[in-house]
């Protein structure tokens, strides 16, 4: 297909609010991790308007234990997450690989001790509750095709999926099953993806437990992510 043509697109830093904004929009997730630093592609064609046209975001892993077992022991301090990367649909072949070239140099001048990324993509298909396919799955073609090094997987868990085929965030359901802060948002999203109301008395663990036997929440047994990282020099 066509080529990208770099003359007309820049990658510079941008703030986390927009990065978030365009992250919840455009990643199959839509969700947003605790972000350090976060890299634009903005496009400006001849006699048309500016568009952002992709986010890398460079986060804090989940653990503390993910950069030194995934970098040979490098200390956590040394390390980043390459916690989203997404273009939108219409940037060309070759965008890919060439944004994320550009985000990584940001990120040595921006902070310069960082001195490996890692990076997970998700492999596994998902389907709808009626069998269409709402995630046909990555196997990283573009962390490999920008020298990522395959790490392995991450370990094998049990996801609840909604009727649309999304995961439901497991953080999310743990804080509606304990009560605590953020549980009434996690169950207004439940509703406006279907979920029936919550009963009167009904405790958020017993209400959660009610979906799964209603089947409105889908038990998916996924067999891991896929670890890439990278070595800064």
């Amino acid at each position: 297909g066509e080529c990208f043509d770099p003359r007309y697109a820049t990658v510079e830093r941008i703030d986390t609010a927009s990065a978030k904004r365009f992250v919840c929009t455009h990643h199959y997730s839509g969700s947003f991790p605790a972000a350090r630093i976060n890299a634009g592609l903005f496009i400006k064609e001849p006699f048309q308007k500016e568009q952002l046209a992709g986010v890398a975001t460079f986060s804090v892993p989940v653990t503390q234990a993910v950069i030194p077992s995934l970098l040979d022991g490098l200390d956590p301090s040394l390390g980043v997450e390459l916690g989203r990367f997404v273009l939108v649909d219409s940037v060309p072949a070759n965008g890919e690989t060439w944004t994320l070239a550009r985000a990584f140099r940001l990120l040595r001048e921006s902070l310069p001790e960082v001195q490996g990324i890692v990076s997970y993509c998700d492999p596994a298909s998902r389907t709808t509750a009626d069998g269409r396919i709402s995630f046909g799955g990555h196997v990283g073609t573009i962390y490999r095709a920008h020298n990522a090094t395959l790490r392995g997987r991450s370990r094998a868990r049990k996801l609840l999926l909604t009727p649309d085929g999304c995961v439901a965030n497991e953080r999310g359901l743990s804080k509606l099953r304990t009560g605590e802060s953020g549980a009434d948002y996690v169950e207004r999203n439940l509703r406006q993806r279907g979920a029936s109301p919550r009963r009167l008395s009904e405790s958020g663990s017993d209400y959660v437990n009610r979906l799964i036997q209603e089947g409105f929440l889908r038990i998916f047994r996924h067999p891991g992510n896929l670890a890439f990282t990278w070595t800064l020099k």
